[in-house]
């Protein structure tokens, strides 16, 4: 494996042993640092098993996928928390919540786009890292392909479900969030010729689709794995089952991780075509 994977393994493993010992720095900004070093990790094992990834090949794209995923989350973190475009005093979450933030807006800013940029790259190196070896022979099966009246429906409840939650803004609509953007720019990333899952298993390719939402499952254990014991964190407040919980998280929550892979997905490729 390349030496950056070795180096992202320290990282992850140091971080640990930091944050257990009691180090407030490590403490106050182990969300960032902890992914950091999963990057660098992850990026070691998909050049290793695939000669290529982010920072051995396509430096370029890791910077656009980087853009991309604080461009989206905040995007996310509008969704979250209405005080952003209707004003107001207001200042808590409709899911989730941060505690013990950065007193300095300046450090607190930093900290807010460093963490939100390690979102995609860490679905996204995760998902190579399955295509690869765990779920490679998703091959040359059936092909399925989704009937035009089927994708231009997909298009319709993709627009709803985004405009929805921002016209009645209510918690009980936050779940039409991870789904929404899915349903939306796949079927447009099809038409317009960007890589799509959607086109991969109308040749019995399965492996992407697949990857990606191994990838939200693995990711979103370990976000909220490694939240639990970070100093500054975030917390949750569900409207239906919330008391059931695994970490920080309700266990209800944890179904949506693997749609919001697809929905990153579809997101970046829908950005990126435009640099085209």
């Amino acid at each position: 494996m390349p030496g950056h994977g070795w180096v992202g393994l320290g990282i992850v493993a140091l971080a640990e042993v930091l944050l257990f010992a009691g180090n407030r720095w490590i403490g106050a900004w182990f969300t960032p640092i902890v992914w950091s070093g999963y990057i660098l990790f992850m990026d070691g094992l998909v050049a290793r098993w695939t000669g290529q990834s982010y920072l051995t090949t396509r430096r370029v794209e890791l910077v656009l996928v980087a853009l991309a995923s604080v461009a989206s989350w905040w995007l996310f973190e509008l969704y979250n928390a209405p005080r952003f475009w209707r004003g107001g005093e207001d200042l808590s979450g409709l899911w989730w919540h941060y505690h013990n933030l950065e007193p300095n807006p300046f450090l607190r800013r930093i900290g807010y786009d460093w963490s939100f940029a390690t979102i995609f790259p860490g679905l996204f190196l995760t998902a190579e890292a399955l295509k690869a070896r765990g779920v490679a022979g998703l091959t040359g099966l059936r092909p399925f392909r989704l009937p035009k009246w089927g994708a231009r429906l997909s298009v319709v409840l993709g627009a709803i479900s985004a405009l929805l939650p921002l016209l009645v803004v209510s918690a009980w609509l936050v779940p039409l969030v991870w789904v929404a953007y899915a349903l939306l720019l796949e079927p447009i990333n099809y038409w317009r010729g960007s890589p799509s899952w959607l086109r991969e298993v109308e040749a019995g390719d399965y492996r992407t689709l697949a990857a990606l939402l191994g990838s939200g499952a693995i990711c979103g254990f370990l976000w909220e794995f490694w939240n639990y014991w970070a100093l500054i964190k975030w917390t949750y407040t569900l409207p239906y089952w919330g008391e059931v919980k695994l970490f920080e998280m309700a266990v209800l929550g944890y179904f949506g991780f693997p749609p919001f892979a697809l929905e990153a997905f579809a997101m970046y490729h829908f950005l990126r075509s435009w640099l085209k």
